[in-house]
């Protein structure tokens, strides 16, 4: 997997041990010797690379709930520290301590490799593949620690308690203990059991200790020869058959819009009104122009009608023009086209309000989109 150019840049010729991913694009990269915390373009900061030398003389952990804090102590130096997520803080700290370790000597620079860091409250427990590394104090690790060496170790026991486990280890004869929650016993025993085994070329502790008697016998057979002393052929070498080392799994884990409705019944109920309204009023002036003809006729016929006919109005001079009376024709039509028209108007006004509820809504979404990513930048550490 490529590397960013401007982590290339800071890297030269060295070597990267471990890569650990930050979240995002961010990337811590740890060297033998440093660890470049890397930092893409985001919302808060430019691309950037920052460098920590392993050089330390003490090593600090703070972390909370979401994020997590490293800190590398250089004495009259000064101290450097950054953030990154809590949930991340295992994973970029194993290879830290192994190169803050490895600087500082107490592990040696030809291939000794880090097993497993373990942090339980003011204890911190390390495993090598040559080694156990123990530190009580806040910090993760600093000058005082004690080590003890595998190639020292002549035996490993458990003592299991109802809260904690003890582990003892007999170095040169000496018994060293210190317990470790029970919740992580389990995996702080396969850790441990392993490594001591690989070391000694053995594959179950039952082994490691026949092969430690073995070699506790030959040491006392020599020292009774130089005495001059004979005792016999010596102890038989005693017999036993390997056992596996617990086969149960290691399971234990570290430390948008709606428009109003359109007016169309409304509409249709006006507009039956109308055209009730206008029938009657067609039937109406039926029957007066009808009646009008009768009498018309009526008095025609009769001698009256003659001596006064000269006063009798004509049928045109009974028409509405003029008198501001519509027809019924004409109110219907009018009532339609003021019907189309406040449609027509209402239909506007509701495509308007959908464009700017759409551009509202696209707008919102993209604030979102800028909001979820400051906060995972804020997770990240920055």
């Amino acid at each position: 997997m490529s590397q960013p150019e401007i982590v290339q840049s800071v890297l030269g010729e060295e070597d990267v041990v471990t890569r650990v991913h930050l979240g995002g694009e961010d990337e811590l990269f740890v060297t033998p010797t440093r660890t470049l915390v890397y930092r893409a373009e985001g919302l808060l900061s430019d691309e950037s690379v920052d460098e920590f030398s392993h050089a330390a003389e003490q090593l600090s952990v703070k972390e909370g709930r979401r994020k997590a804090k490293i800190s590398l102590d250089y004495g009259l130096d000064g101290s450097e520290t950054f953030s990154l997520s809590a949930k991340r803080l295992d994973d970029a700290l194993q290879p830290i301590v192994e190169g803050v370790l490895s600087a500082a000597g107490v592990t040696d620079e030809d291939g000794e490799r880090l097993v497993q860091a373990f942090r339980f409250s003011e204890l911190t427990f390390v495993i090598t593949d040559a080694r156990v590394v123990r530190h009580i104090g806040s910090a993760v690790w600093d000058e005082d620690y004690e080590a003890y060496r595998f190639a020292d170790v002549t035996d490993l026991e458990f003592e299991s308690g109802s809260v904690a486990t003890t582990v003892v280890l007999t170095v040169d004869g000496r018994q060293e203990r210190f317990k470790i929650p029970n919740e992580q016993a389990r995996l702080v025993r396969e850790k441990l059991a392993r490594a001591l085994c690989d070391y000694h070329g053995v594959g179950s502790l039952e082994e490691f200790r026949v092969q430690m008697e073995q070699a506790q016998a030959a040491a006392e057979g020599a020292d009774t020869e130089r005495d001059n002393t004979d005792f016999g052929a010596g102890p038989d070498p005693l017999s036993a058959n390997p056992g596996e080392l617990s086969d149960e799994p290691a399971n234990a884990t570290l430390s948008e819009d709606a428009a109003p409705a359109e007016p169309t019944q409304q509409a249709a109920r006006n507009q039956s009104t109308g055209s009730a309204e206008a029938a009657a009023a067609t039937g109406a002036v039926a029957e007066a122009k009808a009646a009008e003809a009768a009498t018309t006729q009526s008095a025609a016929e009769s001698p009256a009608a003659e001596q006064s006919s000269g006063n009798v109005a004509g049928a045109d001079d009974l028409g509405f023009e003029g008198s501001g009376f519509e027809s019924a024709a004409e109110s219907e039509a009018g009532d339609t086209a003021t019907a189309d028209a406040d449609y027509a108007a209402l239909a506007a006004e509701v495509e308007s309000l959908r464009e700017v509820v759409e551009a509202q809504s696209e707008q919102i979404r993209h604030q979102q989109e800028l909001v979820e990513q400051l906060i995972e930048e804020l997770r990240r550490g920055r």
